[in-house]
């Protein structure tokens, strides 16, 4: 079995109809769920956040890959929480 991960994609993307619908996709085909989606229209561009709380690690990039080809989206960027740090 896969690590879990928590993942963040931050997109930004040409404000159009279908959109959203279009960014959930890449999510649905790989039998994720998003835990959280926010939106907001910002003139010409959307700016959406996908929070993922377990995902598969290795789907991440597959993940972001397929976002990044969605029409109409700009930048995705991947935020993962930084790595448990030992204390001595």
């Amino acid at each position: 079995m896969s690590d879990l991960v928590a993942a963040r994609f931050l997109v930004t993307a040409e404000a159009s109809p279908g959109l959203l619908s279009r960014l959930l996709q890449p999510l649905a085909k790989r039998d994720l769920t998003a835990d959280a989606v926010h939106a907001v229209r910002q003139g010409e561009e959307v700016h959406a956040e996908l929070v993922l709380d377990a995902m598969p690690a290795g789907m991440v990039h597959l993940v972001a890959g397929n976002l990044g080809q969605v029409f109409g989206v700009l930048s995705v960027e991947t935020v993962l929480p930084a790595p448990l740090r030992a204390v001595a």
